[in-house]
């Protein structure tokens, strides 16, 4: 996205910057001066913000809120859901097998799984303990293995077959909650929802967009800051950020792009060579989540992972 074109990047984040992030973190560079390096004076800075609380207002929270996101929307242009998926049915079963595992290990059993049973009605009909067999990669396989069955059984027996594409009608799927009701909805129909994962809370949290941690209020309020047709890609960046940069024990500040509108920045490796070498996915050089990822995503440097079994 295009950044306002009267400011230049670091007027803006000190702009954007809430009074308790000020300081926080180091401003990019300018024509006219050099930034700090990052990690300098981390300790007095988190020291400063943390004595300032409250001090934001609602209108600067917003510009904050939204300025991060139109960062991040340039440094993951290519962000997408990182379950592999064909179809509607594809990804509301992958969604609810992603529970307690990684993507990574989803995509990796799924091509078998969806060999087998391609449809609702296929898997409606399947053998439980084969189902458990291909799932057991996943964890809690038993459980899935029922959400999944009983899910297709609901699809074919009251929608024809078919995904709905109504949130009202998605919660009363098996294993299909809110959050992965919005998975689908976003994704699969284009109908904005915001996905609350645990990276998703941890960095809102971090942000400041709010301290709430009951999923269901964290979606309303940082839905909140945002237009509603922002919410979809949103949650992609912010997850995506969360996987790559924003980690939950080591945070790589010092090789956010973000920091300076951050007022968590120093939680983390502020030294830019060491936090550089924290990064994952394709920022680190490795394979991203996604056996078969989108054009865009490998037209950017990203690698796909490896199928199950491989190396």
């Amino acid at each position: 996205m295009k950044k306002d074109s009267t400011a230049s990047a670091s007027e803006a984040a000190a702009e954007a910057r809430p009074a308790s992030a000020k300081g926080s973190a180091p401003a990019r560079k300018t024509a006219s001066a050099k930034s700090p390096a990052p990690g300098k004076k981390a300790a007095s800075a988190k020291k400063a913000a943390a004595g300032r609380p409250g001090a934001e207002s609602r209108t600067a929270l917003v510009r904050r809120a939204r300025r991060i996101n139109r960062e991040l929307a340039e440094v993951y242009p290519y962000a997408h859901p990182e379950l592999d998926f064909e179809n509607p049915f594809q990804l509301v079963v992958a969604t609810v097998l992603s529970a307690q595992t990684t993507d990574l290990r989803v995509n990796q059993t799924t091509p078998a799984l969806f060999a087998k049973y391609p449809t609702p009605e296929d898997l409606a009909a399947a053998v439980p303990e084969e189902v458990e067999e291909i799932l057991r990669p996943t964890g809690f396989f038993r459980a899935k293995t029922r959400s999944v069955i009983g899910l297709s059984k609901m699809l074919a027996e009251e929608f024809g077959g078919e995904v709905p594409g109504r949130l009202e009608d998605l919660v009363r799927l098996p294993g299909v909650g809110r959050k992965t009701a919005f998975v689908v909805l976003g994704n699969a129909f284009g109908r904005p929802g915001i996905t609350v994962d645990t990276h998703f809370q941890r960095l809102v949290r971090r942000w400041k967009w709010t301290q709430e941690t009951d999923p269901d209020k964290i979606e309303a309020a940082v839905g909140a800051l945002f237009p509603k047709s922002d919410w979809t890609d949103l949650s992609h960046h912010v997850v995506w950020h969360g996987r790559r940069i924003c980690h939950a024990r080591k945070p790589a500040c010092g090789a956010c792009p973000v920091a300076p509108l951050c007022p968590a920045y120093g939680e983390g490796e502020t030294d830019p060579e060491k936090a550089q070498k924290l990064l994952k996915y394709e920022k680190g050089g490795f394979p991203g989540q996604r056996l078969n990822p989108p054009q865009a995503y490998l037209d950017a440097g990203g690698r796909p992972a490896p199928p199950l079994g491989a190396g």
